[in-house]
């Protein structure tokens, strides 16, 4: 999911996530001078212990989820509102073995200026009940063309880290969950604030829009809304809380 180069990036799955680079460093200027523990934004109810319900006999091969299908292939582009910030997303035809599961592969690379930043495999599946979830990423930052970090990288059932939901299977407002798990590193929430909208960004105007919040506890001030249209995916990321920031497609390619 796009851009979490200037933060901790196990904290927000990719492809479609993550928070905006230039809105992260108002957010954690914001933060310093606060000592104070804020109260959970999210809360996905189940007391802090996760033990998610993942059952690797229960997955299917096509993850066809109407608000997050990842066939093949596909593309997404999208842009900051300076022209900055550019993120690709693609659909690649390999798939990688994760926790028993056969997940789908997806590429995403972040540029700024014209420079890549990042380049990140990402993980997904979808279950019989039509959740897709989160499986983990292989992440590298780059600098001056070079490769610099891996730090983000994490992989489900591997040191401790637990899978996610990335998007319900029949999402309804008020559902919320946890997309990944590792203590103090991954810890996103996401809740359904509304379905049934609509939006209009660079690439159309979209009707039947799923509308979620997102947040984590390891960077309580920031808060993202993400607008999902039916059929497509993400079409738009809006930083509402901890600073201001907007990232939305400005090309969909099947």
């Amino acid at each position: 999911m796009p851009q979490e180069h200037a933060r901790n990036k196990g904290a927000r799955p990719r492809l479609i996530g993550g928070l905006i680079a230039m809105g992260i460093a108002a957010a954690l200027a914001g933060a310093c001078g606060d000592d104070e523990p804020a109260a959970p934004v999210i809360e996905p109810g189940d007391g802090g212990a996760y033990q998610p319900a993942f059952d690797p006999s229960k997955f299917v091969a096509t993850v066809d989820n109407p608000y997050f299908p990842l066939q093949p292939g596909v593309r997404w582009v999208y842009e900051s509102e300076d022209g900055s910030e550019r993120v690709e997303v693609t659909v690649l035809e390999e798939t990688r073995v994760v926790a028993g599961v056969t997940a789908t592969v997806v590429r995403d690379t972040v540029t700024e200026d014209g420079d890549l930043v990042e380049d990140t495999l990402d993980w997904f599946a979808q279950d019989s009940e039509g959740n897709v979830w989160y499986l983990g990423e292989d992440s590298k930052e780059y600098k001056g063309g070079k490769a610099v970090s891996s730090a983000g990288s994490w992989e489900a059932g591997v040191n401790g880290a637990l899978p996610g939901i990335i998007m319900r299977g029949a999402p309804r407002p008020g559902d919320a969950y946890r997309q990944e798990f590792l203590k103090g590193e991954a810890e996103d929430m996401a809740e359904v604030v509304s379905t049934g909208g609509k939006q209009s960004v660079q690439a159309g105007a979209y009707t039947d829009v799923l509308v979620t919040k997102e947040w984590t506890p390891l960077e309580p001030k920031v808060v993202e809304n993400k607008y999902y249209a039916r059929g497509v995916g993400l079409i738009l990321e809006v930083q509402v809380a901890g600073g201001k920031s907007r990232l939305e497609l400005i090309e969909h390619t099947r």
